[in-house]
């Protein structure tokens, strides 16, 4: 059968023909395109190739060839960095600032001169602000080589190629000096009063000056107050005040390890000096020694201190009196420096010389007000410090020098230059090789001045200069030389409240250059202060870990000081947290029960004598304590049975027998009470409570003169003894002296003992 054929199809030559035709036309036009047209398209390219790279100027060049033809006007000021400022080599790069009086320029350019030519140029700048990225920065800094570098910024107008309206430059120069060091410091919340308020929000931070990001937070969130840190040369060693359970004279002293820890062991109190004189400090302005062997630091101190409800100084604050004492860490003892320990004046922010071997310290006569000397807490209250918030008393302190001499001291000399000049001279700090001293002077007191400057002079004293790098119509104070010598960071107030970090080159002639802001090293809405550098790497240290709050050890301290400045409810919060933490443990148990005894809950106080004495009972002191408790309920005999116990244990102790002759006298045991108060007299004679419960039992029993010369001595001890002199008199009546006894109910009644005027109307009128 054959096959069909479709009408419509068309024939196999026919659509072998149509193919060809079709692709001898493809044929033709790919010719003409590579023989023709790609060639033209070639040539074109290659003409504006050249065009552009040898004929054709951009925009930007147009304004580079006319600064090179005309320069530019000086109209623009370049207000930062200040002219011929030195850079360490390592710094991150640097924001321009200027100001342009011309109100048509809306864009600049910086153009960058090295050795008199163009070697950078900046893309347009819509503020009057620049900053270099790191890797246009680093071109810059490598192609320096320690000569001249001239930045230019000239206003333009992009739509006007080549016109430039105004134009400035600085210029200043990358030292071959690194800094070479990181720098802690301090990051406060502003006002004062606020930070205080809000410890937590106070953080230490440790900066590089090569970063781009900012300080590493090292310590932060803090539930006590921390303030002053220094550190060994070796970068080995912290000190830093941390008031440690309330305790104002609290210290830590550690060695640094990557993550350096705050552990309570590591802590000492300034307030252990001479603990017995009852003057508590805050142990102000502490520093550790060159090789981290001793701290030195202001005791026995007062301070005037007023929170100002003012952004920009919100505080006034300084010593008005102390003496400079010595903690040996090594042997953890104290001591005064002789030399800087007259009671007279106050000596006050201690410093050592690079070798240890001499200390400067501030001086001024102490501070007396009779306003003042109502009060004896440590501040003075505000009320009392009108007389420097008005303006109306000066404050001036002198440095002094005075040799440490292994802590034997000597004779303390002032500073020539920095002494006797009219003005108040403080934060003296030596250069690490010891040539130079840079201090901080102001006409007033220490610390927040706004017109605080700081001066450079010899070591051994001379004429000061006012450093260059004062930022001027504000306060630069806070200062800190590198490990090296050749830099210094110090903080200023030169853009706001805001304290802010500032660094300086110094060289070999103590020259030192415009102020560096180490804007890396500056923390929105806070002022950053107390700047140290420290002797290690960057990237070694890594933080500042508080490990003492949460644990019994800690509670228990806190507890201990809020016993000691009678705040009784307020320790025995902390002493039941520090008893709940650990049950079983003697002495917490034992301070709650005395606290509890001072709150008037005998009963409860005595239920935790109980637990000591099941846990500790060969503990001589829990027996005394307890008989305490026992006599507040009146529980005679068993208080003498536990001051028994407490005299077995120890029968040298003058307390626990006045205490027990007390108990006998209020049980009429008076021949008892006299016995034991004799025995403790012995042991402790200038009692004049014990000679006059003495006397008073003689009296009770008929020994009239006995009395009396008990009496005697209770009052060679007090002179105004009103109630002594009382019962003296009547002593004498009774032994027919009439006028002796009339004389003694009078002085009574002069020194207040009013009962005195009924005999006296009885028997000597």
């Amino acid at each position: 059968m054959k096959n069909k054929i479709d009408k419509n199809q068309p024939k196999t030559n026919e659509l072998k023909t149509k193919s060809s035709k079709n692709k001898k036309s493809k044929i033709n036009r790919r010719s003409l395109l590579v023989k023709y047209i790609l060639p033209v398209i070639g040539l074109l390219i290659i003409i504006f190739g050249i065009w552009f790279i040898f004929i054709h100027k951009s925009d930007k060049d147009l304004f580079k060839d006319a600064f090179s033809a005309s320069g530019i006007n000086g109209r623009l000021t370049i207000t930062y960095p200040h002219n011929n400022t030195i850079f360490p080599p390592e710094i991150a790069s640097p924001s321009f600032h200027w100001n342009d009086p011309d109100n048509d320029t809306y864009q600049w350019l910086a153009v960058v001169e090295e050795d008199g030519k163009i070697s950078y140029i900046s893309d347009y700048i819509d503020e009057n602000k620049w900053k270099p990225d790191s890797s246009d920065w680093e071109d810059i800094k490598s192609r320096s080589d320690g000569k001249d570098v001239t930045v230019n910024i000239i206003g333009i107008d992009r739509n006007e190629p080549g016109k430039i309206y105004n134009g400035g430059k600085i210029q200043f120069t990358i030292s071959k000096d690194s800094v070479g060091a990181p720098i802690f410091f301090r990051a406060v919340p502003l006002p004062f009063g606020f930070a205080v308020d809000n410890l937590p929000t106070i953080s230490w931070r440790l900066g590089d000056v090569s970063l781009y990001t900012q300080p590493k937070i090292m310590l932060t969130n803090l539930p006590v107050c921390g303030n002053c840190h220094s550190f060994s040369a070796d970068g080995k060693t912290i000190g830093m005040d941390v008031d440690y359970a309330n305790d104002k004279g609290a210290y830590f002293i550690s060695k640094i390890s990557r993550h350096t820890d705050i552990t309570f062991d590591k802590i000492m109190t300034w307030d252990d000096y001479k603990r017995e004189d009852n003057e508590y400090t805050f142990g102000l302005l502490s520093r550790v020694s060159p090789d981290g062997r001793y701290v030195l630091s202001t005791v026995k101190d007062r301070s005037i201190f007023v929170r100002i409800n003012n952004l920009n100084y919100s505080q006034l604050f300084f010593p008005i009196k102390g003496i400079i004492c010595i903690y040996d860490v090594k042997n953890k003892t104290f001591a005064a420096l002789p030399g800087a320990d007259d009671k007279t004046f106050c000596q006050s922010n201690p410093v050592w010389s690079p070798d240890g071997k001499t200390v400067l310290f501030t001086r001024a006569p102490v501070y007396h007000s009779a306003l003042a000397e109502q009060s004896k807490d440590i501040i003075i209250p505000t009320e009392y410090a009108k007389e420097f918030i008005e303006g109306k008393q000066d404050y001036k302190y002198d440095i002094y020098q005075v040799p440490f001499n292994n802590g034997n001291g000597g004779v303390a000399v002032p500073l020539p230059g920095a002494s006797n000049n009219g003005m108040s001279n403080y934060f003296p700090k030596y250069s690490p090789d010891g040539k130079w001293i840079i201090f901080t002077q102001a006409k007033n007191f220490m610390l927040l001045q706004p017109d605080a400057k700081l001066y450079i002079m010899p070591a051994s004293g001379g004429t000061p200069r006012l450093m260059n790098c004062n930022n001027p119509g504000t306060m630069n104070s806070w200062h800190s030389w590198s490990p090296n010598g050749k830099w210094l960071v110090f903080s200023s107030k030169a853009t706001g409240p805001y304290t802010q970090l500032y660094l300086t080159h110094i060289d070999e002639n103590g020259n030192d250059s415009p102020s560096i802001l180490l804007e890396n090293m500056t923390i929105r809405n806070r002022a950053v202060n107390i700047p140290e550098f420290v002797n290690t790497k960057y990237d070694y240290w890594k933080s500042i870990d508080e490990k003492f709050v949460d644990n019994d050890v800690y509670t228990f301290d806190r507890g201990k000081e809020k016993l000691r400045v009678k705040d009784y409810k307020g320790a025995l919060e902390e002493l039941n947290k520090a008893i709940e933490m650990n049950p079983n443990d003697v002495t917490s148990l034992n301070l709650r029960a005395l606290t509890k005894f001072e709150l008037g809950k005998g009963q409860e106080a005595l239920e935790d004598y109980d637990k000591v004495v099941a846990l500790n009972p060969k503990a001589f002191f829990v027996y005394s304590n307890r008989a305490n408790a026992k006599l507040l309920l009146k529980d005679y005999t068993g208080a003498i049975a536990d001051l028994d116990m407490a005299i077995k244990l120890n029968p040298q102790s003058s307390v626990e027998y006045n205490n027990r002759g007390a108990a006998k006298f209020d049980t009429g045991d008076f021949n008892g009470a006299i016995k034991d108060l004799t025995t403790s007299l012995q042991f402790n004679p200038k009692n004049d409570k014990a000679w006059a419960l003495k006397a008073t039992a003689k009296y009770n029993l008929g020994d009239y003169n006995g009395a009396v010369n008990d009496f005697d001595k209770t009052l060679e001890l007090n002179p105004k003894d009103s109630l002594a002199f009382f019962k003296r008199g009547l002593s004498k009546l009774q032994l027919g002296l009439g006028e002796q006894g009339c004389k003694d109910l009078k002085e009574a009644l002069k020194l207040g003992y009013k009962e005195a005027d009924e005999y006296i109307n009885k028997f000597c009128r």
